[in-house]
């Protein structure tokens, strides 16, 4: 199955991580190329991929904020566990993985996914089932981080277990009176943290398997946070309790 990612990042990580089959770049006759559409022509035709000119309202056709480019590309590349072990042993670091439980917004799941790999989480791990999959929509709220994730689709319950044999701890985020607070929690070890659905939470049977239930301290009137906040929030609790390893110099993008 073929698809339309579009817009300028989703497009330029989805040539960087080269991870996908590319068929095409379609760009706008109008566009004129600034330094990210050069970088993106440069990454196209080292890759030997047909560039095409075509009428903007082509373009429309494929979906809105195309920024001009839509590249066609081959389906999402899943990823399996054992890839996701591989990458912490490379990098010798704690393993860091997310898993999502039944999140439905493809919004969501697209900025959890920016969050995790912003602060190096080796592998986002999906059920396969009633859930929000990698789909254009989340490439693009992604910005096409989910490009360079791991992302693997399994049985959670199953999964969480090989994650304890791999040595993980498994904290699950939730507001309930049973859960802890951050503070009071090592997050410096090899971790796995669980994010539930938005409204419903945690399954019973994950929520079963978390050695752990996290809550984050809140003092305003709002009751809690959207999930892919409090994920994003816990999984930068994490990286701060591991000393922000491997921190570079970039700041906030659009």
């Amino acid at each position: 199955m073929r698809e339309w990612i579009l817009g300028r990042n989703p497009v330029q990580e989805t040539l960087r991580a080269g991870r996908r089959e590319i068929f095409g770049l379609a760009a706008a006759e109008n566009l004129d190329p600034d330094t990210q559409v050069e970088a993106i022509f440069k990454l196209a035709s080292d890759q030997k991929i047909p560039i095409k000119r075509v009428p903007r309202d082509q373009l429309d056709q494929y979906g809105s904020h195309h920024q001009s480019l839509a590249l066609q590309v081959g389906e999402y590349p899943y990823a399996d566990l054992g890839q996701v072990l591989g990458t912490a042993e490379d990098r010798e670091e704690p393993l860091f993985v997310l898993l999502l439980d039944v999140l439905k917004d493809p919004q969501n799941l697209g900025t959890l996914i920016r969050s995790a790999e912003a602060v190096g989480v080796h592998g986002v791990v999906l059920p396969y089932r009633r859930t929000a999959t990698v789909t254009p929509a989340v490439v693009s709220s992604s910005s096409g981080a989910c490009e360079h994730m791991r992302i693997v689709q399994a049985n959670l319950a199953q999964t969480i277990a090989e994650l304890k044999e791999a040595g993980a701890w498994v904290y699950g985020l939730e507001g309930s009176d049973e859960a802890q607070a951050p503070g009071e929690l090592d997050l410096s070890g090899p971790i796995a943290v669980v994010v539930g659905s938005e409204g419903e939470g945690m399954r019973r049977l994950v929520r079963e398997s978390c050695d752990f239930l996290v809550a984050l301290p809140m003092r305003g009137r709002i009751e809690s946070l959207n999930a892919a906040v409090a994920g994003s929030v816990a999984l930068y609790l994490v990286w701060a309790a591991r000393g922000y390893a491997g921190a570079g110099g970039a700041g906030p993008a659009g």
